[in-house]
């Protein structure tokens, strides 16, 4: 290329457009600058000592000879060369620090990228993991390997394998080492936290920059330590719901279990203290007693699933049930809490049987319907509607409250949420319509709200699942 462009030049100047000497001069030196900042120093300095000897051999007397006549011309010519040379090389490195400033550019456009990429890591799995891959792909690396210290485990990540690294990247976490190794594209820094080394990093990428690689390994650690905090604060909140919802059910059973141990100890007192009585009160105290005492070992069983509950996954046990008696064994367990309140229960059109977990089923529909007592006027009759069919079963409760507001529909199903509105008008744990939840969940179904003034409806959808049970 530069024996192409000084030949131009020079034929322009010599055969099409005859110039003066000064006017030659300037174009090879443009012409070297030009070659300069496109293709390099090696490139304009053999451009130069190329036009320095044409500008010799055509514009310098005697023409056609590389002697020069008069002396001032040997100054002229050498100060051509300097001055070419020179200008080319500013021009080359003021070429290759504006390709290092692009590429510091683009490397911290990288980092920014990855910290951003960290900040949007979601909890669905693991989070080193999915950390090693992020870097992989923002920076185009071929294979990438993370070695946790807290957890002795090894991420790996990209299109190659890195073999062999696992007691380098032990060691380098361990002493808080780094080093690299040119033919085989490798590097390995440890990732520290303060002072702390927390993990090991090895890369297989060409020579990367320190500043770029220590920046990667603070990026690394932070977000390690990030997703130790988010742990650490779960296992908290897990622990304080566990501890809320244990003291929640303490207090919901003593308050639960005193009417039927009231009733039960009055029976007894009465036997006790009338032991002439009639067989009649007799029996209809002992009656009292029983009824009351099944009660209580319903509130019981009632309690002990709750608190199972608190575990995540809920085993499902289904079994043939008729949907209607459910419905009323129900009704007839809240009784208390009916007590003269309008309660219809309209099945028509149900299925002779469907398959379910009764018990399951059962408590679900009575955390639905105390939530409709306690939110319906007492004059106004709240309304459980059943239909489906072996496929699809539908309950649905309806009250006649004042309704939920809109912005906190999304919420009523979270474990504790209550309305301000009503927090401290109407006593409750916050649990009910979360628990409701989560038993219509482990059957496959769903749970959902319609509510407006004066109209609330929880619909409890059931899938069938008669063809799961043996014959």
């Amino acid at each position: 290329m530069s024996f192409t462009g000084v030949a131009i030049v020079t034929f322009v100047a010599y055969r099409v457009i005859p110039v003066n000497a000064t006017t030659v001069g300037f174009a090879y030196l443009l012409l070297v600058l030009v070659i300069a900042s496109t293709w390099g120093f090696l490139e304009a300095a053999l451009s130069s000592v190329l036009a320095t000897l044409v500008f010799n051999f055509f514009f310098f007397p005697p023409v056609g000879t590389l002697t020069i006549a008069d002396p001032q011309n040997w100054v002229a010519l050498f100060s051509f060369l300097a001055t070419s040379l020179i200008a080319s090389r500013l021009s080359d490195r003021a070429k290759r620090r504006a390709l290092e400033a692009i590429d510091r550019r683009q490397d911290v456009e990288r980092l920014y990228t990855f910290s951003r990429a960290i900040l949007l890591i979601d909890r669905s799995s693991s989070f080193p993991r999915q950390l090693i891959g992020k870097l992989v792909e923002i920076f185009e690396l071929r294979a990438a390997v993370l070695y946790d210290c807290r957890t002795r485990e090894f991420h790996r990540a990209g299109t190659t394998d890195l073999d062999g690294v696992e007691q380098q990247l032990q060691e380098s976490a361990l002493h808080g080492t780094s080093f690299s190794d040119p033919q085989e594209n490798r590097t390995i820094t440890a990732v520290r936290l303060g002072p702390e080394s927390i993990a090991g990093l090895a890369l297989h990428c060409s020579q990367m920059p320190d500043s770029v690689l220590q920046g990667i390994a603070n990026l690394v650690a932070i977000g390690l330590e990030r997703a130790r905090a988010q742990n650490l604060a779960q296992q908290i909140e897990a622990a304080r719901q566990s501890e809320q919802l244990r003291t929640t059910l303490i207090d919901a059973m003593a308050h639960e279990f005193k009417t039927p141990l009231t009733l039960i100890k009055a029976a007894t007192t009465a036997l006790l203290a009338g032991p002439e009585e009639a067989a009649v009160s007799r029996n209809e105290q002992l009656t009292i007693a029983d009824e009351e005492a099944d009660h209580l070992r319903t509130l019981i069983d009632n309690a002990v699933e709750m608190a199972r509950l608190d575990i995540t996954h809920i085993d499902v046990h289904p079994e043939i049930s008729n949907v209607s008696e459910i419905i009323r064994d129900v009704v007839r367990s809240m009784q208390s809490e009916i007590d003269d309140r309008l309660v219809k229960v309209l099945d028509e059109n149900l299925p002779a049987e469907v398959a379910f977990d009764q018990r399951l089923v059962k408590l679900a529909i009575k955390q639905l319907l105390d939530n409709a007592l306690k939110y319906s006027p007492v004059e106004k009759p709240v309304v459980i509607r059943a239909y489906g069919t072996e496929e699809k079963l539908t309950i649905e409760i309806t009250d006649c409250g004042d309704g939920i507001p809109n912005e906190e529909l999304t919420r009523i199903f979270e474990r504790f949420y209550r309305s301000p509105a009503i927090r401290e008008q109407i006593p409750g744990s916050g649990l009910g319509l979360s628990i409701a939840h989560r038993i219509v969940q482990a059957h496959g179904g769903d749970l959902t709200v319609t509510s407006r003034p004066g109209e609330t409806t929880f619909h409890m959808t059931l899938p069938g699942m008669r063809r799961e049970m043996p014959v």
